[in-house]
């Protein structure tokens, strides 16, 4: 079970830039769909990379879905390596994105992005209309599924 707010938490206490994609951020703008874990964008900057690292390394991140005992290092070069990452952490799990599809970067979203207060935490998250288009440019059945809710949620914010 993902401590969703553990997770954001900690990811403000240390700084970390940004962006609740996903899941997280359907449920924050009124969808009834469940998730299992936390999906982020984050800034790619070298600071901000030693910042995440720092606040997701007490929790022991690995990578999810690979055999145990594979050798992963946490650490900003990784980070650099990479770009997406599915972690199982003693929190939960939770997917770092450099980037998704029908969005872009970190830098791409934040014009468009809101602002959150949850768990006593400011977060910034993909308004209604930039996750209707990230997850119609998934193409992933369960996005795809998703969208009708989005879609009615969205038309019901517009008086519609």
């Amino acid at each position: 079970m993902t401590d969703f707010e553990a997770l954001l938490v900690t990811l403000g206490r240390h700084e970390v830039a940004f962006i609740v994609v996903g899941g997280a951020a359907a449920i924050a703008l009124g969808s009834a769909r469940l998730t299992q874990d936390l999906d982020i964008v984050y800034e790619r900057t070298p600071d901000n990379l030693d910042r995440l690292v720092a606040a997701l390394a007490p929790y022991q991140p690995y990578l999810r879905g690979v055999p145990p005992g594979l050798p992963f290092v946490w650490d900003r070069p990784t980070l650099e390596r990479g770009l997406n990452f599915t972690l199982v952490t003693s929190l939960g799990d939770i997917d770092l994105l450099g980037e998704i599809p029908g969005g872009g970067a970190y830098r791409d979203l934040l014009t468009g992005a809101i602002e959150l207060h949850v768990f006593q935490t400011r977060c910034l998250s993909l308004s209604l209309p930039q996750l209707i288009r990230a997850k119609r440019a998934s193409g992933r059945p369960k996005d795809l599924e998703a969208l009708a809710e989005l879609e009615a949620i969205e038309e019901e914010n517009l008086g519609g």
